[in-house]
């Protein structure tokens, strides 16, 4: 298992729409989530900066493998239209990232 970290900002003016979108998340999207091995997902909210973090549990053996595989997905990517436009990506992230990954720097059971 491989716990992964991400950050993104939000619009100030989209906060309740993110809230609102993923208080109902299309259950399509969770079954989708759920099949590419990502267990343990959280978003959270830092407000007034409007950062979103997002923390999942990768249970499978190929990320990348997995990664394509939702992209891939028509309703996923219908969900992600829906939703980009309510996030402000870091200029600081890396080349192909939407959100920027985060390095995991301390662990504890």
């Amino acid at each position: 298992m491989q716990r992964m970290g991400m950050v993104i900002g939000l619009n100030a003016d989209k906060v309740e729409e993110y809230k609102r979108l993923h208080a109902a998340v299309w259950p399509e999207i969770l079954a989708k989530i759920s099949e590419c091995n990502i267990t343990n997902y959280s978003i959270f909210l830092k407000e007034p900066e409007n950062l979103l973090f997002g923390y999942w549990e990768y249970t499978g053996n190929d990320f990348e493998a997995d990664a394509a595989l939702m992209a891939a997905d028509p309703k996923t990517r219908e969900w992600w239209d829906v939703c980009m436009p309510c996030q402000v990506p870091l200029e600081t992230r890396k080349e192909g990232e939407w959100w920027a990954m985060m390095e995991e720097v301390f662990h504890h059971d």
